[in-house]
């Protein structure tokens, strides 16, 4: 286990003009906000560490990571909840290889599935509030407009079944729960679309990117920020959460490479089909985060901004 370090603001480099979300951690829940005690489990992915930074400086948290529990234990769970004894639990463990899902369907649920379940339980009857994360991959992608939070989910591919159960563990199992759904996350740890952009441009001069994919790609920093903002407030239930706007794929690469000066790399617009991948997408996926932005009067920064606040913090912006 890591305990956290308090004192270290790790949000994003922006201010929150016009009441965009991203920057200093303030919350328009201020009468309700309290000292919390929080455990991040999965606290070294990327979301988990930009979790336990934006929060350590209000919260006495504490992280723990896969290599020190085993979310699949039913009794492992239960023991690292009664020995942090945490007012809040927020869950950023999952299995994340889309494609990889495909040909381990069991440890897959196993642990988006069988793990939100054995943390449910081992909150159950104790007043903890559990934050756990899902996918626009729940979803078909047959809407042609934002999905809102009560639309009914239709998984094509193993991953976004395995986060459906998930969820339907969670709503079952658990006295407290807050249930964020997001998309196409990047950030400092861990793999991700930007980094895999950045290191192909560094090895070649063309690169093809699906174009018929439309999602909005989301900075982990944000994330945490408006997590942050939901857990002070008190909130519970189903919120989406990503940056705002929306782009294809291969939109997305164009802006990378733009934003981090690499003008001499040409990018090429292919379709799903031109891609040897075990699993299949959404060709719709973009979130409608309306819900977010009524209960606390904040919006989500637009992706291109996010997207720029990143490659200039990693020292990649051109």
């Amino acid at each position: 286990m890591v305990p956290g370090r308090g004192g270290r603001n790790y949000a994003g480099q922006g201010s929150q003009k016009g009441g965009s979300y991203g920057a200093a951690p303030r919350t328009v829940f201020e009468g309700r906000k309290i000292r919390m005690k929080i455990l991040v489990l999965g606290h070294k992915g990327m979301l988990g560490s930009d979790l336990m930074f934006r929060l350590t400086a209000a919260h006495d948290v504490t992280g723990i990571d896969s290599g020190d529990f085993d979310i699949t234990a039913g009794d492992d769970c239960a023991r690292v909840i009664a020995e942090c004894s945490p007012e809040v639990v927020i869950n950023a463990a999952a299995y994340t290889n889309v494609d990889g899902c495909e040909a381990d369907r069991e440890r897959c649920f196993a642990v988006n599935a069988g793990g939100v379940k054995n943390i449910a339980l081992a909150c159950r009857g104790r007043g903890i509030r559990i934050v756990h994360f899902s996918t626009d991959y729940i979803f078909d992608g047959r809407k042609e407009t934002p999905y809102v939070e009560a639309d009914p989910p239709a998984p094509l591919n193993v991953y976004g079944a395995s986060k459906l159960e998930g969820e339907r563990f969670l709503e079952a199992f658990s006295d407290h729960w807050l249930l964020i759904r997001t998309a196409w996350l990047y950030g400092q740890n861990g793999k991700n679309f930007v980094k895999a952009i950045l290191e192909k441009a560094s090895a070649v001069k063309t690169i093809d990117v699906v174009d018929d994919q439309i999602g909005a790609p989301t900075y982990s920093r944000d994330l945490a920020a408006a997590v942050q903002l939901l857990i002070e407030g008190g909130q519970e239930g189903v919120y989406h959460l990503t940056n705002r706007g929306r782009c294809s794929w291969y939109e997305f690469a164009c802006k990378i490479l733009l934003y981090a000066g690499k003008t001499d790399i040409t990018v090429r617009p292919i379709r799903s089909q031109g891609l040897a991948r075990s699993a299949v997408r959404p060709a719709w996926s973009v979130l409608s985060t309306r819900k977010f932005s009524e209960e606390t009067g904040k919006t989500m920064r637009f992706w291109q901004i996010a997207l720029q606040d990143y490659l200039g913090l990693t020292g990649c912006r051109g």
